[in-house]
């Protein structure tokens, strides 16, 4: 099983503590998003879990307890967004020097083939312009390019939820500004020794030298794994989404960045709401279950094939 901490909220950032809980526990709970009521329980064992996935802006909080995860039996990489945006799209992050250290620590802790740079999403308005975008590509580049081996990035996808916080902050990005930014791009990706992918986008920016990535990467967790891995494709994500198939075990509406581009969080009543009903000890993210809860068992097993293949 490859667990997914989290798509839907900064794990790392926020909890850190609850998720080392859990795995001490060897369990967590999840509520399905589409029927609340509806709970599964998911063995969190070394042997079931083959690899984990964390997303994150910010992972300094988790950075004390990355051996104790990696003593248990855990393999591990991380997907790490560094926007160049200020507090206007990012509203709650720390400054940008500190997650560039973040950045750099965690590198140097864990190795750079186990961070993977999400420049994530790209947004244009009347500052925000493709020029804009190959300055900042190229400063960043030039302070983390030694820290990894992969750098991943998407165009603003415009969802119902994020009309209102967007408004004057995102405009429509045209193919041929998409091109022009993968040309730029894709140069000083090259220089700095970084391989560029791009994240569910249809757009094809091959003749640049950039493949589809798959953020839950079949070879990248083979290589951590020792071994082959039996994944299939997650059939849950968009067509364009190379990942294989994983268990998210975060809650949407529980992310305290503030991005106006996210798509895991809508208004701010139930961001407060599900924030303050946390508890580190529950084996919910967010609450605790309820009489009317239904929670059952969810298959799970390693994915590692049993016979090594010949390559």
């Amino acid at each position: 099983m490859i667990l997914s901490a989290s798509r839907r909220t900064d794990l790392p950032a926020f909890y850190s503590e609850w998720f080392l809980h859990r795995l001490k526990q060897g369990y967590v709970l999840v509520r399905n998003p589409m029927s609340p009521s509806q709970v599964s329980r998911v063995v969190l064992s070394p042997e079931t879990i083959d690899c984990i996935v964390f997303w994150t802006k910010n992972p300094a909080p988790m950075l004390d307890i990355l051996e104790e995860i990696r003593q248990m039996g855990y393999e591990f990489y991380f997907q790490f967004t560094l926007n160049p945006y200020g507090n206007a799209i990012e509203r709650y992050l720390p400054g940008r020097d500190a997650r560039i250290e973040a950045f750099r620590r965690l590198s140097r802790a864990v190795g750079r083939s186990r961070v993977v740079w999400r420049y994530d999403p790209v947004i244009l308005n009347d500052k925000l312009t493709p020029d804009w975008h190959m300055r900042s590509f190229r400063e960043l580049c030039e302070r983390i390019g030694g820290l990894t081996e992969e750098c991943v990035f998407s165009f603003v996808d415009r969802y119902s939820k994020m009309s209102r916080r967007t408004a004057g902050l995102v405009r429509e990005i045209r193919p041929e500004e998409m091109r022009r930014i993968a040309s730029g791009f894709a140069e000083t990706a090259q220089k700095n020794g970084i391989a560029l992918k791009t994240c569910s986008e249809a757009i094809d920016l091959s003749s640049f030298g950039i493949e589809h990535a798959s953020c839950i990467d079949r070879s990248r967790i083979e290589r951590l794994a020792g071994c082959p891995i039996d994944g299939a494709k997650d059939p849950n994500q968009r067509p364009e989404c190379g990942c294989l198939q994983s268990v998210d075990i975060g809650a949407y509406d529980t992310c305290r960045h503030g991005c106006v581009y996210c798509y895991a969080c809508g208004g701010e009543e139930t961001l407060r709401r599900k924030t303050r009903s946390h508890d580190p000890h529950s084996p919910l993210l967010a609450g605790h279950l309820s009489e009317s809860d239904r929670v059952t068992e969810r298959k799970a097993a390693s994915l590692k094939k049993s016979q090594l293949t010949l390559l």
